[in-house]
């Protein structure tokens, strides 16, 4: 039913977007929370998505502690910035710290969208990917993820807060219009950051309770800013570390999709597991 309802939604287009590299492979790579010129740990999962062919994905809080353009280019550019190729990134409340997240906007340009909006989606493969922003525009994000479903049977969708977290940030409720939003056109996984840790949760509802058959969501805050501790563990938690910076790929099929996480060298968790289309 939410497949019917999600091809309704998107008869009506607004082709805004950019096309993922034509060299790169249909997968996505990335993390949020990521860079700061007091840790290494930016360094350390650079490294790590050298090694990963595809597009970049970033989930929010791009660089500490304030997003302004002096940190972009001398916290961001040397480690993530060798990247800039091949990536689409997200926003987070970090990046917001400076005013309109101009910092953001004008290091990444049109990599990031129209400048001030903070959503926008692409194509990898036979999925449509959604980069969608938690901080602000948040009604008008749900309805261009309506409006622009474009009837594609995968989606995929990333944005810095999560509705559902196990970490000390924990739920985040004003989340709930885009998780609908991207639920009802038939998503498949999202893709977020905000709390510094790893957490995968089994596939959740409408409402993000536990629901067979609903939509998966990632958290990977491992990007290199320092790391969090878990708190009190949420309904539907799967899988949690606290310990190991590094990314996650997933790998988007026709029928579905796989994900990995990478740890950075010396640390040894790891997590994996695959998905369908509904």
């Amino acid at each position: 039913m939410r497949r019917l309802l999600g091809l309704l939604a998107g008869a009506i287009l607004v082709v805004i977007g950019f096309p993922a590299c034509e060299s790169a492979p249909a997968r996505l790579v990335g993390a949020g929370d990521i860079a700061s010129c007091t840790l290494t740990g930016d360094s350390a999962t650079a490294e790590v998505v050298e090694g990963i062919a595809g597009t970049v994905v970033t989930f929010g809080d791009n660089v500490y502690p304030d997003g302004t353009s002096g940190q972009f280019a001398s916290c961001y550019g040397p480690t993530w910035g060798r990247h800039d190729g091949r990536v689409r990134p997200a926003p987070g409340n970090h990046d917001y710290r400076t005013a309109g997240a101009s910092g953001y906007f004008g290091y990444f340009g049109d990599r990031a969208g129209p400048s001030g909006v903070g959503y926008y989606f692409y194509d990898v493969g036979s999925w449509r990917v959604f980069s969608l922003n938690s901080e602000a525009n948040i009604a008008a994000g749900a309805d261009f993820v309506r409006r622009n479903a474009g009837g594609k049977r995968c989606i995929a969708a990333y944005w810095h807060r999560p509705l559902v977290s196990s970490g000390p940030h924990g739920n985040s409720p004003s989340m709930l219009p885009l998780w609908q939003a991207v639920y009802d056109v038939g998503g498949d996984v999202v893709l977020n950051g905000h709390d510094h840790t790893y957490e995968r949760f089994a596939e959740l509802g409408r409402d993000g309770a536990p629901r067979v058959g609903g939509m998966r969501e990632i958290i990977v805050g491992t990007g290199g800013a320092g790391l969090y501790s878990h708190t009190t563990v949420k309904a539907g938690s799967q899988v949690r570390s606290a310990e190991a910076y590094g990314v996650i790929s997933v790998d988007l099929r026709t029928d579905g999709y796989s994900w990995r996480f990478h740890p950075v060298d010396g640390e040894t968790f790891s997590d994996s597991g695959s998905g369908s289309c509904d």
